[in-house]
């Protein structure tokens, strides 16, 4: 199901994926947690729009390598 989806950051607490822009909220989570298992009770949980983490970029930044691959930021 990776469908050439990719972690491209990893951190202690946070990780960038770079995967399918098709993808919903629980395709990429589901995808982070096989990847690099969060080991929190919540789990990766996405930045989302507004979150000050996120400097003012969007919440989905469109990929330079591939236009139908999103960059998500994922928290722990």
């Amino acid at each position: 199901m990776s469908d050439g989806a990719q972690v491209t950051k990893r951190g202690a607490l946070d990780m960038q994926v770079c995967v399918p822009k098709s993808w919903n909220d629980e395709q990429v989570k589901s995808f982070a947690d096989r990847n690099n298992l969060c080991g929190t009770e919540h789990g990766w949980q996405i930045r989302r729009q507004g979150d000050k983490a996120l400097a003012g970029c969007a919440e989905r930044v469109q990929c330079h390598d591939d236009p139908s691959f999103v960059h998500i930021m994922l928290d722990a």
